[in-house]
């Protein structure tokens, strides 16, 4: 069963939701957010990573500037993520980040990262600026970072519909990131992995979740 624990960083104590293996966990992993806070969705991810062996960490990124946001999946949702994670900052979010992936380490964890959305950028900086091993689904704000260099393994997922991302910017991911793994889903397209109403697309999201767990167990055992 998850709950929420306090989370100090350097942009405030915020809230984390947290989610624990029955055993030994094999890790932990950072779950970043979409621009929709800390959704079902994302505690839901979070509980699936647990049942895997892994301790799962969701920072409430949005709580330095509207603590406790949850937005619904609609125009004004969006309107309102977009400005939010505007106003946070990048520099914000990965101070975030480094806070939660530091907390997992004082307890002994080899730590990695995952995001979406949004937040599959956020995955991206944490590998090219924190170190962590990370897996990054439908990061439409990418292609700017992709001349960092990454600084552990690092897996991509994409819909090939996804309006956000279109297929060159795919082919800019491998050519400028030529060691990540780089999955494209055919008929998929943006927020694939959300369940449990379209865009949700079943076979994509099963597939790229088992290559997700395949590379956080190899990467963080």
């Amino acid at each position: 069963m998850g709950h929420w624990q306090p989370l100090s960083t350097p942009a405030g104590t915020l809230h984390a939701w947290r989610e624990d293996p029955e055993g030994p966990p094999r890790g932990a992993v950072v779950v970043v957010q979409e621009i929709f806070g800390v959704t079902d969705h994302i505690r839901a991810v979070c509980a699936r990573l647990a049942a895997a062996g892994f301790v799962a960490l969701a920072p409430a990124f949005f709580d330095p500037l509207a603590p406790g946001s949850v937005l619904p999946y609609d125009d004004a949702g969006t309107a309102r993520g977009r400005a939010l994670v505007e106003q946070l900052g990048m520099d914000r979010a990965l101070a975030i980040t480094a806070a939660a992936a530091e907390s997992l380490r004082a307890q002994g964890l080899t730590v990695g990262i995952a995001g979406f959305c949004w937040g599959g950028t956020v995955a991206l900086l944490g590998n090219t600026r924190l170190g962590l091993p990370a897996v990054s689904f439908y990061g439409a704000r990418n292609v700017q970072y992709l001349d960092e260099p990454a600084q552990a393994p690092l897996m991509f997922h994409f819909g090939a519909e996804d309006p956000l991302i279109p297929l060159d910017a795919v082919e800019t991911h491998r050519r400028k990131q030529p060691q990540a793994l780089v999955h494209v889903y055919p008929e998929a397209g943006h927020a694939f992995l959300r369940e449990p109403e379209p865009p949700w697309h079943p076979q994509a999201a099963a597939l790229a979740w088992q290559r997700t767990l395949d590379f956080l167990k190899e990467h963080l055992q």
